[in-house]
């Protein structure tokens, strides 16, 4: 089971974050499920707030990115029910807020994308794009949006 091996991992699906605007966490078009940008949040406070590259170093970033990997988990779980349903990853869109200078944008992303390979194997390979940004909602230093099929 999915969520087991997330606890053999030392961590857990936390409850879907409320949105922030108006917008749904997660939603589901055929054998998809999308999620909407997912920040570090924990227990409604931002982890990790800053500016990668100025207030925060590439690995806090890491475990931001797995902060928001998790959020993301929440929210297509809050949509599915079960994430055993999840026959691959598709794609990981990670946005990472970065200093003029910061240029190590997919390490970055990193933390997000070898956390799912740990916890699906095979079915985590995905695709990805990280992307340089000069702010993010509440200061997160990263946001992540996942698409998989079920």
């Amino acid at each position: 089971m999915i969520e087991e091996k997330i606890k053999e991992l030392g961590f857990e699906i936390p409850e879907v974050a409320k949105p922030l605007a108006s917008y749904i966490p997660a939603k589901r078009v055929g054998d998809l499920v999308m999620t909407s940008g997912q920040v570090p949040l924990v227990k409604g406070l931002i982890n990790y707030a800053g500016i990668i590259g100025k207030d925060l170093s590439e690995e806090e970033g890491q475990k931001a990115a797995q902060i928001c990997t998790l959020n993301c988990l929440a929210a297509i779980k809050a949509v599915i029910g079960n994430l055993d349903l999840i026959k691959e990853v598709v794609k990981l869109t990670v946005f990472v807020a970065s200093s003029e200078t910061f240029t190590s944008q997919p390490k970055v992303a990193n933390g997000a994308s070898d956390l799912i390979g740990k916890i699906f194997g095979e079915v985590g390979k995905h695709v990805r794009s990280a992307v340089g940004v000069s702010s993010l909602p509440l200061n997160a230093s990263v946001e992540i949006e996942m698409i998989v099929r079920i």
